[in-house]
């Protein structure tokens, strides 16, 4: 195990933790300075520290609007953050330790596996460069999709537009650069019904919010379905349910009175973004009580394990779902896709759904009482923070210190993984060998 000094040793977990630790601390010293903002002034450290946990956590609430406070250097910090948010810190470490022809640990591949997700350590460092492959390809592919719109609406600064919310979007992040143009917090409203954008930005979450794995599937099977994972076909099959069934229930149910191309493009985005982008191209408060509901159920869901996304992950609905009906059909164990899910799968879903939902609701109480707000926005807030969605009502700029700091932590639980977080700091040695005397407890 890795050492400090000789006494202290760090799991994988708490090398991950503490990895975002550091990054989020120097992103905070870095956006504090005056170059990083607009109007040339020290930024203060709760606006530095809450948009650096933000841009990091690839979450995008924030206090101050992107496009107005900060300036061309602080864009860019907000950027790389938000990229290696997305790559997460452990694997950018383990390729440059790569490519400086440096040995790879065993803790550092312990770590690297728990970050991307993976099944086991054979094959990690041919994994992480074929991560890094695809992100900087569907990035790129993302900026040229995005241009055209960009460039004949802003001119040369497109570029930078396109550029910078293609990262943004691939990463699940949700920072734009829209403020200057249609307003502070406007986020891509200006381009509701453009599909040149809607279409680009809705691919690009979808891509980087399905997983490592399965972009390793299909790159291997193509369009063999059968011959991927079963974890590849839960998360495509998942995917795929909860970006239909939202858009549907939004088209029927929100947007009945515009055209039909605002409708579609309106509803898909919506279904899409809150998994967990966190951009924007309608006026949230304005949806319906039920409306804002599945935008919560959808934010507290997000994308899928080794992904850029946040939220309880696709797969731990997929195995919650499949448990359900294996109680219902009275068999054994969860199945899907015809092959046995294990036990330790089913308990770690079920601890993730009520951890999140703790978190989302605890969270929601206390800043409702400490600022007087009714709990509904405040549930929404929460759920975007833990999400890493970014989504949000107009609240979080105008909360207090207290406020803030909830969603700071909220925030660093969804991106780095609730259960990360508490390993860390539990730091158990090994799983309890011995078993306790079993009783019967009625449930339901």
């Amino acid at each position: 195990m890795n050492r400090f000094g000789n006494n202290i040793r760090l799991s994988p977990f708490q090398v991950i933790l503490s990895g975002f630790l550091s990054v989020i601390l120097l992103g905070t010293l870095a956006l504090m300075l005056p170059v990083s903002a607009r109007s040339g002034q020290w930024t203060s450290f709760e606006t530095a520290l809450f948009t650096s946990t933000s841009a990091l956590c690839v979450t995008g609430l924030v206090v101050r609007d992107t496009a107005t406070h900060w300036s061309a250097f602080g864009q860019l910090v907000i950027l790389i953050l938000i990229q290696l948010g997305g790559l997460g810190i452990v694997t950018v470490a383990a390729l440059i330790s790569s490519l400086s022809g440096r040995k790879i640990s065993l803790l550092q591949r312990t770590a690297l596996q728990d970050s991307i997700s993976a099944h086991n350590l054979g094959g990690l460092l041919r994994m992480t460069r074929f991560l890094f492959r695809v992100t900087f390809a569907a990035e790129l592919a993302g900026a040229l999709a995005l241009m055209p719109s960009f460039c004949g609406r802003f001119g040369p600064v497109g570029v930078w537009m396109a550029v910078f919310h293609s990262v943004s979007a691939f990463c699940n992040a949700g920072f734009d650069l829209m403020g200057t143009r249609s307003g502070a917090f406007s986020s891509l409203t200006l381009f509701r019904a453009q599909p040149g954008v809607v279409l680009p930005v809705c691919v690009l979450i979808v891509v980087g919010g399905i997983g490592f794995l399965t972009w390793s599937d299909a790159a291997e099977h193509g369009i063999h379905l059968r011959r991927y994972r079963m974890q590849s076909k839960a998360i495509l099959l998942t995917t795929a349910v909860l970006i239909l069934l939202p858009t549907m229930l939004l088209f029927w149910g929100e947007y009945a009175d515009l055209s039909l191309r605002e409708r579609f493009c309106l509803s898909l985005f919506q279904a899409i973004t809150p998994r967990t982008a966190g951009f924007n191209t309608a006026d949230l408060s304005a949806m319906s009580g039920a409306g804002r509901a599945l935008i919560v159920i959808l934010m507290l869901i997000g994308g899928s394990p080794g992904s850029t996304a946040g939220g309880m992950k696709t797969t731990t609905v997929a195995v919650l779902f499949s448990n359900t009906f294996a109680v219902f059909g009275r068999r054994r164990d969860a199945q899907l896709f015809g092959r046995r899910i294990e036990n330790e799968a089913v308990k770690n879903a079920a601890t993730l759904l009520l951890l999140y939902l703790t978190l989302a609701l605890s969270g929601a109480w206390v800043i409702s009482a400490l600022e007087g707000l009714p709990f509904e926005p405040c549930l929404f807030e929460t759920a975007s923070a833990i999400g890493t969605v970014g989504l949000s009502l107009g609240l979080t700029p105008g909360l207090g210190l207290a406020s803030h700091l909830i969603l700071i932590l909220l925030m660093f639980f969804g991106r780095v993984g609730a259960l990360t977080v508490f390993y860390a700091l539990i730091n158990s040695p090994g799983a309890e060998q011995s078993r306790c005397p079993a009783e019967t407890i009625v449930v339901g």
